[in-house]
């Protein structure tokens, strides 16, 4: 195929996609329920939206955040269409589009650290998920959070049909593959979300209408249309294998380097655990963990150093504990070195150890703690899922998380293991 042929083309595919609500699966609830796992933002914050197509999302985070935006993407119209869109709704001032290649953003416009948000649905997919990790890690500012949609694979065993056709030009993982490569890559994961089939619905219903409208004898609308029907083709017949994923990620902070326990850590870590609490309760209770082999999980008591083999500056551990006969995991004790305290050592080894949890496939965690701390982890009021203590406290200081948001969450009473007393 010839340049030509490849423009023609090209140009085809995106008069078939001009003016349809959606570019890909997608919703405007999956964008913030995204944007909720992100967590708090600044008064303005800087958005960069990245392959925007004609922009929903931009416009969304743009309305609903404050944000600026800055809308990139190569293809022109889609540019002018989020513009016009954009002045339309007063938005004119809070979004900038650029046409860039989002593979290559070394231009002035884009420095290191310049951005507080970087989005990107259903867009990585052209420069490659583990690219757009490397790449894009760079522009963001501290505390700043990447979002990033993919299609994965959500059955072990996808058909040869469906594997022929999806990695043609990509390689597909599961959920767990790509959260494995972002935790690599240097990130925590904040959220995953598998977006519902409602969401593919909105983008092929439209698209499936416009197809069967579109005229065949336009330059190029042949083999689009074509294309675009086999795409349609493979959702029906095989949509059950396949899905399309939200990540939302941040950098792993580099002042606290954070790895698993090992056995020569046990005195430092009870002399953290001892110096952060007003008894030896605590220091006490980790030791008794360690001995229970029902209740112990190797690779989920997390520290956190004050540097490349550094001492333990924080510590974080995760055990075995069941609701309503199902397993979960409790998040305790956590603790940090009074002299690290407030430093970000402590979050560095919590978000280690819900890493760690995620990729054993673990789907809640539980911890009864300070309301003011644990909700920027995403943990909300355990009983809003009908989850309870088996003792009296304070409804917002007995919390979960759902860490596998496809999975039933369990209902009923906390057990814990023997050596919590409860």
């Amino acid at each position: 195929m010839t340049d030509n042929d490849h423009a023609v083309r090209t140009e085809a595919f995106f008069s078939l996609h001009h003016g349809l609500p959606r570019q890909s699966p997608g919703s405007d609830a999956t964008t913030r329920r995204l944007l909720e796992y992100a967590g708090p933002l600044p008064e303005r914050p800087r958005v960069l939206d990245l392959g925007c197509g004609p922009g929903r999302a931009a416009l969304l985070l743009a309305a609903e955040t404050g944000a600026e935006v800055t809308a990139v993407d190569l293809h022109q119209p889609f540019l002018d269409e989020l513009r016009a869109a954009a002045e339309a709704r007063g938005l004119g001032d809070r979004v900038r589009t650029v046409r860039a290649d989002m593979g290559d953003l070394r231009g002035p416009g884009f420095p290191d650290g310049s951005f507080d948000l970087v989005w990107a649905e259903g867009s990585a997919y052209l420069v490659g998920f583990d690219t757009a990790l490397r790449g894009w890690k760079r522009l963001l500012a501290p505390g700043g959070s990447l979002v990033v949609t993919e299609c994965v694979w959500t059955t072990g065993a996808p058909t040869a049909e469906a594997r022929a056709f999806w990695e043609r030009e990509t390689t597909m993982r599961p959920v767990a593959g790509n959260t494995a490569a972002a935790v690599a890559a240097g990130y925590h994961v904040l959220g995953t979300l598998v977006q519902p089939d409602t969401d593919w619905d909105a983008y092929y219903l439209p698209l499936a209408e416009r197809v069967a409208a579109a005229d065949a004898s336009a330059p190029g609308m042949a083999w689009a249309l074509a294309a675009t029907r086999e795409e349609l083709a493979m959702r029906r017949e095989h949509g059950a294998e396949y899905g399309y994923a939200g990540y939302v990620l941040r950098p792993a902070d580099p002042r606290w380097p954070v790895r698993s326990e090992t056995a020569a850590d046990a005195a430092a870590v009870h002399a953290v655990n001892a110096a952060a609490f007003p008894t030896p309760d605590e220091a006490a209770l980790v030791d008794v963990l360690r001995a229970d082999p029902e209740a112990w999980l190797p690779g989920l008591s997390m520290v956190a150093t004050d540097g490349p083999g550094g001492a333990v500056a924080a510590y974080a551990l995760l055990t075995r504990c069941r609701v309503g006969g199902s397993p979960a995991l409790a998040l305790a004790p956590v603790s940090t070195a009074p002299e690290h305290q407030r430093r970000g050592a402590g979050q560095a080894a919590v978000r280690a150890a819900l890493d760690a949890a995620r990729l054993r496939g673990e789907s809640l965690v539980l911890v009864l703690g300070h309301p003011g701390y644990y909700p920027r982890f995403g943990f909300v009021p355990a009983s809003r899922y009908g989850i309870r203590p088996g003792f009296d406290v304070p409804d917002e200081a007995m919390m979960a998380l759902v860490l596998d948001t496809a999975a039933p969450v369990p209902r009923g009473t906390i057990v814990y293991p023997a050596a919590f007393g409860v």
